[in-house]
């Protein structure tokens, strides 16, 4: 069992955990993630290490609640346990000095793109961020990514928020103004990265792209998350998560990403159905008792 030091919701939907793992803080790295299950009969499902502090043996992850697993997820608080958490898996993000380096944090993604960006800047880079949002209530991290960025630029698809529009404008005005990119790193949505690998192929730009794809058992074994990169099979889990964008062949990855979408909607119909039917009873019971 691993232990949840600390629970705060970041926004709607999205809360971050602070969970004791000391092997994993030990040896994690930017880029890498665990895998995790509440309880013995649940799904397991990845979730990118945020941060790590090796000296208090704990790791943080951000989770934006969107399917049963990840309700039941947030639903957990300070103190409660999590049945199993494995990692560090995946391979960690090539961070060397590249020069000025775009990272581009999509939704939840920023949380995923935020450790790879701390650990640039480490390493002498000029470290250009691009963090995007439905809304002002879903932007997340930001006085983290301002502390690891040289400049920090944020959109909301309403408006509410900074500058109207997506990442992938501020991108475009970077490129249109003639700013020297020698990497772009893009986490989020897949729609998203989709566009930023449209955008820097035209500009010779150097993409990589983090995927996160249905995984199971996060060794290779299962070929759950089989991506096509280059027209060759390679799993997410051993040979990524991180990839080339210009060579990810993204139709398949969205084919991929739905083919257990009605399956999905089903098991999270059934848990809220009975959640709320526990609620009511436990209301009921309430009311009975105060009678």
């Amino acid at each position: 069992m691993f232990k949840i030091v600390h629970a705060q919701f970041l926004a709607p939907g999205i809360k971050r955990f602070v969970i004791e793992a000391p092997r994993i803080a030990r040896k994690q790295k930017p880029g890498q993630f665990v895998i995790l299950r509440i309880y013995e009969e649940g799904e397991r499902i990845p979730v990118t290490i945020e941060n790590s502090d090796p000296e208090r043996g704990t790791i943080s992850i951000v989770v934006q609640a969107a399917g049963k697993t990840t309700q039941l997820l947030n639903s957990l608080e300070t103190g409660d346990s999590i049945l199993d958490v494995v990692g560090p898996l995946g391979k960690p993000s090539d961070i060397r000095k590249y020069g000025t380096v775009v990272v581009v944090g999509g939704g939840v993604g920023t949380a995923m793109a935020y450790p790879t960006a701390a650990a640039l800047k480490q390493a002498g880079n000029r470290v250009i961020s691009i963090v995007g949002a439905r809304n002002q209530e879903l932007v997340i991290l930001e006085k983290e990514m301002r502390a690891v960025s040289d400049a920090l630029m944020i959109t909301t698809d309403d408006g509410s928020y900074a500058d109207k529009g997506f990442v992938t404008d501020k991108l475009r005005q970077l490129i249109e103004n003639g700013t020297r990119i020698d990497q772009v790193i893009a986490v989020g949505p897949i729609v998203m990265m989709k566009a930023v690998a449209e955008m820097t192929r035209k500009e010779n730009i150097h993409t990589v792209v983090s995927l996160n794809p249905i995984m199971i058992d996060g060794t290779g074994m299962c070929g759950g998350c089989r991506v096509l990169i280059d027209g060759k099979s390679e799993f997410a889990c051993v040979d990524g998560p991180e990839f080339d964008a210009h060579k990810v062949d993204f139709s398949v990855l969205v084919q991929r990403n739905t083919m257990y979408r009605d399956a999905e909607q089903r098991s999270l119909a059934e848990y809220q159905h009975s959640k709320a039917a526990e609620d009511g009873k436990c209301s009921v019971n309430s009311q009975g008792a105060q009678a």
